[in-house]
């Protein structure tokens, strides 16, 4: 299960940007998770309170799940995705992903 290690390396972060701000508590961590990055979100969820420690122990994780997109550039079509090589419902072209692949962390709210 990768999203223990996803987990860790958020409340890392989280510490690590913590610190640096001078802040003795990470009161949210705010991600994107793209459908196509996969990781499975609930997972995710669950890893992240046995992941948070330190200044961040305390913090809420608010995943921000963003929507695989693709574009045709043989007949321009952009269209939702849901898997890592897609082909044009218009023309059967190969799709050119645009987005779904994010894993990164968005914000940190701090005291």
């Amino acid at each position: 299960m990768h999203e223990m290690s996803i987990a860790c390396s958020i409340a890392d972060i989280a510490r690590e940007q913590a610190r640096a701000a001078g802040a003795g508590r990470v009161n949210t961590v705010e991600i994107e998770v793209g459908a196509l990055a996969g990781v499975e979100v609930e997972s995710l969820r669950f890893c992240w309170d046995a992941a948070r420690s330190g200044p961040a122990a305390g913090a809420e994780l608010v995943i921000h799940e963003i929507p695989g997109r693709g574009h045709c550039p043989g007949c321009d079509l952009e269209c939702d995705v849901d898997f890592h090589v897609a082909l044009c419902p218009r023309c059967e072209g190969g799709l050119r992903i645009l987005r779904g692949r994010e894993l990164r962390v968005r914000s940190l709210n701090v005291d």
